[in-house]
């Protein structure tokens, strides 16, 4: 049986009425548009390389295991398929308004959780294609994998073959429950006692040594001066049904330039330029104080090289004190850098695979539970979510049109009324802002300052005198 990782059923588990856990995105082409019948035809043509996008996800009963995978025997491609328009001048404005109302509706959990609009009438004669997927489906590194299955990577592609497809019979209530048992109890019991479980007991004691030094050295420490650092709490709050949505963009050449100019990471940089955003937006709204942080958690993959073409989340996480109060430009990005180093080496000594893994031995109901109640009471500890991946470096093409420009959107829960998700293909990187429509009704000063932020490091990188 096709069952969820802890992760996956984790994401899946905290969904809720206003509360959508899709991933998506926006993607701009050039003109002019396809019909409608040939996405369809060549969506279908590449579903065989991706099975999950026709499976439904059906709950174990009480949720004494996870949710399992299963073919949908009803599938049926034109209702994932959507097709609309923008209205005139079909300018940014007018497409993100629809993307943020699209991406703001919940997939519906009967049916395989995907959805791609078609969307013509923008202006000099371009289109664009609007993505969902639900996160206990991909994380944001699959994610990129599999807009590489789905998209070509030659203008001139072969002419899609749609093949023939019967789904799996679904497995009775008996064989969920028999197998649930088998996952939760058996399996791990004879892992337990197998030469290497065996191993794995006898290193154990290593382990936690090694794992305690680690946070008693250096966890411990930079959580303690989290907690005792003021951040903005009134990015925190409850979650409405209805999102906001923006973006911005800059090039890879620029971040390079800084990177080159000042030191740092590509995701230092641009998490410094996310800072100036806050900044400007905390200061707009009258709220900026002296030692104030927004406080972001930041992902990180632990996926290997050789698991690029799984499905499954494979992820971690970090949290940032972005130095919303500080002027100097310089000094943020020396704060970033600083925390950044020590989440790596801290990430280094725990293990952060092992981790993860971790939670494949948490009881499903508990689980199911826990996510639930976390993500409904929220939390204050941090203010965002940022995600930075990395996209393909070669031109991409949906029937023949080349793919201009491409808008990440991040699902926002648990309190965090704003994500932003960061986006690079070929020489461009693009941040998608998605944010609470009655917590953020400035949505674009955040997006202005981030541009700016980018803008003045850039400037800073390029001083001879600096």
């Amino acid at each position: 049986m096709d069952r969820m990782s802890a992760t996956d059923a984790g994401f899946y588990f905290a969904e809720s009425e206003k509360t959508p856990m899709h991933v998506g995105s926006v993607a701009v082409f050039e003109g002019p548009a396809p019909s409608y019948g040939d996405v369809v035809r060549l969506l279908v043509s590449k579903l065989p390389r991706v099975p999950r996008y026709r499976q439904r996800v059906r709950p174990v009963p009480l949720h004494l295991g996870r949710p399992l995978w299963v073919d949908d025997e009803h599938f049926q491609v034109l209702y994932h398929v959507r097709h609309t328009a923008v209205p005139a001048p079909g300018g940014a404005e007018q497409l993100r308004n629809l993307a943020g109302r699209v991406l703001g509706q919940r997939l519906d959990l009967a049916k395989p959780l995907w959805e791609a609009w078609l969307v013509e009438g923008l202006e000099q004669g371009r289109w664009a294609l609007i993505s969902k997927v639900h996160h206990c489906m991909v994380d944001g590194v699959a994610g990129t994998d599999l807009m590489q299955m789905i998209f070509d990577t030659e203008p001139v592609a072969a002419p899609p073959e749609v093949a023939d497809w019967r789904p799996r019979p679904e497995p009775s209530t008996a064989a969920v429950l028999a197998g649930t048992v088998q996952e939760t109890v058996v399996r791990p019991a004879r892992r337990l006692a197998s030469p290497s479980g065996l191993g794995l007991v006898a290193q154990a004691p290593r382990a936690l040594l090694r794992t305690g030094s680690a946070v008693t050295a250096g966890l411990l420490p930079a959580l303690a001066r989290q907690l005792a650092t003021p951040v903005a709490r009134g990015l925190n709050g409850p979650l409405g049904p209805h999102r906001r949505w923006s973006w911005t963009e800059t090039s890879l050449d620029a971040v390079k330039q800084v990177r080159a100019g000042l030191g740092g990471t590509v995701n230092d940089v641009v998490l410094t330029a996310i800072t100036r955003g806050f900044r400007d937006l905390l200061d707009s709204r009258g709220e900026l104080a002296d030692g104030l942080v927004v406080r972001s958690m930041v992902p990180v993959s632990v996926r290997r090289e050789h698991e690029h073409d799984t499905l499954n989340n494979q992820v971690s996480a970090v949290f940032v004190d972005l130095p919303v109060a500080e002027p100097d430009p310089i000094a943020r990005l020396a704060s970033v850098r600083r925390q950044m180093d020590e989440h790596k080496r801290l990430l280094d000594a725990l293990d952060a695979r092992s981790i993860v893994a971790m939670g494949d031995f948490v009881a499903p109901t508990l689980l199911a539970l826990g996510t639930r109640a976390a993500v409904r009471a929220g939390q204050p500890f941090s203010q965002a979510v940022t995600t930075n991946v990395p996209g393909p470096r070669v031109p991409l093409y949906v029937a023949g049109r080349r793919l201009c420009a491409l808008y990440p959107y991040v699902p926002v829960a648990a309190g965090l009324r704003v994500s932003i998700g960061i986006f690079s293909y070929l020489r461009a990187m693009t941040f998608g802002i998605n944010a609470d429509f009655d917590a953020f009704p400035d949505v674009e000063v955040l997006a202005d300052g981030i541009c700016a932020g980018m803008q003045e490091l850039v400037e800073l990188a390029s001083d001879p005198s600096r």
